[in-house]
């Protein structure tokens, strides 16, 4: 089973999409998560605005192994991160640039996405120890200019996040981002395991020409 802090980053790298679920309740997450791990994406994300989030990944992570991974989103401090760890979540991301958050993965080995908005934020981040960079919102940058930034700054593993959709994240991919978070694009629609399955096709095209 994956666990540690190297393995869930290597995991998200060769996953190349984080699912995002945040709903209404934790039995909705529960579903929701489900379909996405169930479509193949093996990294999945229950953001923690979801009434009950921590009782979803309970019982997500209880589930998880054979290549699927528990993370929580959307968490913003020391306190809500270890509760989140001691649920079973191995992933912490967050909104915005959060230090104690980054402390709290370091100490109990946990992998870290943490959002960034600037390339200050970003490289400040990686220096106190964030495993991902997660670029939030994406939908204040382009493709073009995080390819810039990791011109001057390939150091950073990239996620960009909040405004990515399946017909634009081989876009961001082909940037240089490790890997990319979407949300209700994954599960929506008549098939959701068939859009998803072209969707990583695209990545995996990239990534091997």
């Amino acid at each position: 089973m994956t666990s540690g802090s190297a393995d869930v980053r290597r995991a998200v790298i060769d996953n190349a999409v984080i699912g995002i679920v945040r709903t209404t309740d934790a039995d909705d997450a529960i579903v929701k998560a489900r379909q996405i791990w169930d479509a193949g994406v093996g990294v999945v994300e229950v953001a923690l605005t979801t009434p009950g989030g921590l009782r979803a990944i309970e019982t997500l992570a209880a589930e998880a192994g054979d290549g699927r991974i528990m993370g929580a989103g959307t968490v913003l401090d020391a306190a809500t991160a270890r509760a989140a760890v001691l649920a079973g979540a191995r992933l912490l991301v967050t909104p915005t640039l959060a230090p104690e958050v980054i402390e709290v993965g370091l100490r109990y080995d946990v992998t870290t996405a943490i959002g960034c908005a600037t390339p200050t934020e970003m490289l400040q981040a990686k220096s106190l120890g964030a495993d991902l960079i997660k670029v939030f919102p994406a939908s204040r940058w382009s493709p073009g200019s995080l390819k810039d930034v990791l011109a001057a700054l390939p150091q950073l593993d990239c996620v960009p996040t909040g405004g990515v959709t399946p017909e634009t994240a081989a876009d961001w991919i082909e940037a240089g981002a490790v890997a990319v978070g979407l949300g209700s694009a994954l599960t929506k629609g008549p098939d959701p395991a068939a859009s998803v399955a072209k969707l990583l096709a695209a990545i995996k095209a990239l990534r091997n020409p």
